[in-house]
């Protein structure tokens, strides 16, 4: 005589908690991420080889063009009142400069806010040289001796000419 077989209870999962929860951590990654902020002016950096992390704050970023305009753009924290209530915040300011005394005096005052500020010099690779020669040399006479100019990466760039 063959056995009967024994009936198999089928496993039902909710699914719907862990859809929940997957929502609410995007949600919460989407509120809290900081992004880049976007450019003054898009510029075709110069290719080095050497490579030096820059810090997420306390820039003043200096662009110069490729038709040698230049600007400056550096974000400080003010008191705005909303609904006759104070709250800090922090505010972007991008200038739009004719010279290199307008450059400094800029920088000067974005140091002013924040002593701490880095400058950060991104050149398109067509500038003039005379132009970064003049910012480089108020910055010299205005003790301004520590600063970055950004370039990209050597291999990064074959990398994405190869893929184009």
């Amino acid at each position: 005589m063959a056995a009967k077989k024994k009936r198999r209870v089928a496993i039902k999962l909710d699914m719907t908690p862990m859809v929940d929860i997957a929502f609410l951590l995007l949600i919460f990654y989407m509120a809290t991420t900081t992004f880049k902020p976007p450019e003054a002016r898009a510029v075709e950096l110069p290719e080095s080889h050497s490579q030096i992390e820059l810090p997420d704050k306390d820039i003043i970023n200096i662009t110069v063009s490729s038709l040698d305009s230049m600007y400056v753009d550096y974000t400080s924290i003010a008191d705005v009142e909303i609904d006759g209530e104070l709250i800090r915040t922090q505010v972007r300011n991008v200038s739009t400069c004719e010279d290199a005394d307008c450059v400094i005096e800029k920088i000067l005052r974005a140091r002013g806010k924040n002593y701490k500020a880095l400058v950060v010099i991104k050149a398109d690779k067509e500038a003039s040289f005379g132009t970064m020669q003049k910012i480089m040399k108020k910055m010299q006479e205005n003790n301004l001796g520590r600063f970055l100019i950004i370039t990209e990466n050597e291999t990064e760039s074959k990398a994405k000419a190869a893929t184009q």
